[in-house]
């Protein structure tokens, strides 16, 4: 037997593949314009080893592709319905009109988790948010149930990922007539506040500590989102809170603490990712075959 196969461990391709993953929606969100044969050449640059189908596969996983007008850029699954996109000529005006819904990934220790939140587009409120180890739809519904206890939207708008095309996900909000509502295919822009969010989440948290467990992510992220939701002023809002806003025409509703268990403020609150922030997030991680 050959030396070099006793002493092989195997990688496990989920995981380097998420790796690029990330990597790759971070390029995205900065450039969305860039398309699978782009991005392929950044990656390159950066030091990856990859080529143009790979890139296009996980893009395709992810439901992402470049921004630009062309002809027949969405292939819905045929195993789902498909529902149209309600948010184009709509007056987002109140509350509860509308939320949105997303799954981004988050690299912890050695491992990956699937992080999935709930926007209330108008005051930008996160009305609902799940960590799981695993893509499958069941994390989703249970934060969907979990927010649905609280407060009912008009609309609930989400890309057209499997989570969010499946049978369960789509017969709680029939039952609780609830208004389907799904972006065109790789449409980052038709889902944008709750792409913003996790541009805030991973910049002002996610890469300024090292959580190595899943107890330290799940603690994080629900400190960041007291802090977002209660603390964080935002411009577009008039320098409120997204709570503020939120229940200014009601009652609060506790969703995980009362106002006396809101941590200080930290990390800065901008918008902007220049590239300097990219190369030196895309450092951090090592090349990878």
């Amino acid at each position: 037997m050959n030396r070099s196969t006793v002493y092989y461990k195997p990688i496990e391709v989920a995981q380097v593949d998420i790796i690029l993953m990330n990597v790759i929606r971070e390029i995205w969100s900065c450039i969305p314009q860039y398309g699978y044969r782009r991005i392929t050449r950044e990656l390159r640059a950066m030091g990856y080893k990859v080529n143009r189908k790979r890139v296009y596969r996980l893009m395709q996983i992810m439901g992402i592709q470049a921004i630009y007008p062309k002809p027949k850029t969405s292939m819905p699954n045929k195993e789902h319905d498909v529902y149209p996109y309600l948010l184009g000529d709509l007056c987002i005006n109140r509350v509860n009109q509308v939320w949105c819904v997303d799954i981004t990934y988050l690299k912890v220790g050695n491992g990956f988790m699937y992080l999935v939140a709930l926007i209330d587009v108008y005051s930008r409120y996160i009305v609902g948010w799940e960590l799981s180890n695993t893509l499958e739809a069941d994390f989703c519904i249970e934060m969907l149930n979990c927010a649905l206890k609280k407060a009912k939207p008009e609309i609930v708008n989400s890309d057209q990922g499997c989570q969010f095309t499946s049978d369960d996900w789509i017969k709680v909000l029939k039952a609780n007539k609830i208004d389907i509502s799904m972006d065109g295919k790789g449409r980052c822009l038709d889902n944008i506040y709750i792409e913003r969010f996790w541009r805030s989440l991973k910049y002002e948290d996610f890469y300024l500590n090292d959580y190595q467990t899943v107890s330290e992510l799940r603690s994080g992220i629900k400190s960041y989102i007291e802090f977002y939701n209660h603390r964080r002023w935002h411009q577009s809002l008039d320098y409120k809170t997204p709570s503020q806003v939120y229940f200014e025409n009601g009652i609060p509703v506790d969703l995980w603490t009362s106002p006396s268990d809101q941590p200080e403020p930290f990390g800065t609150c901008g918008q902007t990712m220049d590239e300097m922030l990219i190369s030196s997030l895309i450092s951090t991680l090592s090349p990878t075959a």
